[in-house]
């Protein structure tokens, strides 16, 4: 098995490395990175993790999502500048919505500052 992960939020889709030769407990410890308004339209605040084992001659598999609902995260980190998830089990089920295994992610949330000074197109660097 060859699994990787496909990692959704509102739209916005970022995928894993296939860890390759992990068997059954693969370990990816990777970084994504996601645009996130919040407050935003829709109340929808969650991550998507759907598991895949790539196949080389055929179309890849589904092997089973895990959903992470992130308002209160996205809640407090908008309040303090920053919100920190720790590494946390959470439950992966299959097709049939059976449970077929875990995955541990952790998550950060850090507002992005507003810069409300003007961009003059590099003129501040010019030599007039």
């Amino acid at each position: 098995m060859d699994p990787y992960v496909i990692i959704q939020y509102k739209g916005q889709e970022r995928k894993s490395s296939a860890a390759r030769g992990d068997g059954s407990s693969p370990s990816w410890n990777e970084k994504f990175t996601f645009k996130v308004e919040y407050p935003g339209s829709g109340g929808d605040y969650k991550l998507v993790l759907k598991i895949m084992d790539k196949d080389t001659f055929s179309s890849d598999d589904f092997v089973g999502q895990a959903t992470i609902f992130v308002k209160d995260l996205l809640a407090v980190g908008a309040d303090e500048g920053t919100a920190e998830l720790h590494p946390t089990k959470h439950s992966v089920v299959n097709a049939e919505q059976r449970y077929c295994g875990e995955i541990v992610v952790g998550l950060t949330f850090t507002k992005k500052e507003e810069n409300d000074e003007e961009e003059y197109g590099g003129w501040r660097e010019s030599d007039y």
